[in-house]
């Protein structure tokens, strides 16, 4: 196994948008929609490092939820549409605004994860008192 030098941010944060692997760029990252792989099949990293909780999924609702939000009030004052129109246009619109990123936005966080060499926060060198 050859040792990889570290990615910059830049290539960091495009790996993860292409939903690879943060330390090599060519393995995938995802088995499923959502559902990471165990570990990546061109490296080996083993991805038992990555804890990104529900931090794209917060991303992707308060991104997506201020273009629904203002569209709908942009198209209320302007044109005054009936509820029922309303409904047909911003439930797509939700979806496409938060569900088609957030794979993305979850594989960035993880690939930011990576580079920064985030983990959980520990108190070191402190006795008790």
């Amino acid at each position: 196994m050859q040792v990889q030098p570290q990615p910059t941010l830049l290539q960091s944060a495009l790996r993860g948008v292409a939903c690879r692997c943060p330390r090599c760029g060519e393995g995938k990252l995802y088995a499923g929609f959502l559902t990471l792989r165990p570990r990546c099949e061109a490296c080996d990293l083993d991805y038992t490092f990555i804890d990104v909780g529900d931090g794209a999924s917060v991303f992707m609702i308060l991104i997506g939820g201020a273009i629904v939000v203002v569209s709908a009030l942009v198209v209320e004052v302007k044109y005054q549409p009936p509820f029922w129109l309303h409904a047909a246009l911003w439930l797509p619109l939700v979806l496409v605004t938060t569900l088609l990123p957030l794979r993305s936005m979850k594989s960035l966080l993880i690939a930011l994860q990576f580079h920064h060499k985030a983990q959980e926060g520990r108190l070191v060198g402190r006795e008790p008192k």
